[in-house]
């Protein structure tokens, strides 16, 4: 079973922790994007208190393990590796209870060229285990607003996964789906449920859109977040989010595998 010292020094190795990927700027430009409320720094979550700024820098500093210091504005932000291996645990538990009570699951991201197949890998683990693996909404239309305009994708699922797949695009590793924060998918993806009268999920597994818009709509959620991504870790702090995993979610998809060995062994998977 592997360590948690070994994930720990695995994190730092591949900034997955530490510093990071993410550039202190962007953070602190999408801390305050989410206090002026801007829908696109929301991805699908709707606070029910008052974040600005400061309260928003002081729970990154908490959960995430970045700078409080707003005159600290330079350079690459840092996530505390401690702060990820705890929210692993936690999220362990999550899937852990979800197996115990063969509970629906429902899985999406939008940042497939990382974390496909670390949720691929978990998919298949829950599906083995008993947990009906869900893909509502196949096929669907999802038109996003993009920085180049409002963009046609289809709904679609890899390896039990959800992505939103642009409708026309050429380029390589489209087949795995783009990148996509918003919460539009996942509303898609449920709403097909809920049109459908089918079994819904008693656990949703996701990041940004996905995992902000499943708990907004009242469902269990858990997932990984960024630096950058403030939405998840305000709703994980209100309660609607149940787990948040602070950790680079822009990095090669190959760093994640010693996360889930992890996390399955948590499970006894």
């Amino acid at each position: 079973m592997l360590s948690a010292g070994a994930l720990r020094a695995h994190l730092l190795a591949t900034r997955l922790a530490g510093p990071v990927g993410t550039s202190r700027e962007r953070s602190l430009r999408r801390y305050r994007l989410f206090a002026a409320r801007e829908p696109r720094a929301l991805t699908g979550i709707e606070p029910e208190g008052d974040w600005p700024f400061p309260r928003v820098l002081e729970l990154m500093a908490a959960r995430c393990g970045v700078s409080a210091d707003p005159r600290s504005a330079e350079g690459a932000d840092t996530i505390d590796p401690d702060r990820t291996l705890r929210a692993l645990d936690r999220f362990a538990a999550h899937l852990a209870r979800a197996v115990r009570d063969r509970t629906p699951v429902l899985l999406g991201t939008g940042r497939p060229r990382a974390l496909l197949p670390f949720y691929a890998d978990l998919a298949e683990a829950l599906s083995a285990a008993g947990c009906a693996v869900l893909t509502p909404g196949e096929g669907r239309s999802v038109d996003i607003t993009t920085r180049f305009g409002l963009r046609p994708h289809r709904l679609m699922y890899v390896r039990g996964v959800a992505v939103a797949r642009p409708v026309e695009s050429g380029r390589h590793g489209d087949s795995w789906g783009e990148t996509v924060h918003s919460a539009l998918p996942a509303r898609v993806a449920l709403g097909a449920l809920a049109d459908g009268g089918g079994v819904l999920p008693g656990l949703v597994v996701g990041d940004r859109g996905w995992l902000c818009a499943a708990a907004q709509a009242g469902f269990t959620a858990v997932g990984v977040a960024g630096a950058d991504a403030p939405a998840a870790f305000v709703g994980e702090a209100e309660g609607s989010v149940g787990s948040v995993v602070p950790m680079d979610d822009g990095v090669y998809a190959d760093s994640c595998l010693p996360l889930t060995r992890y996390v399955l062994n948590k499970v006894h998977l």
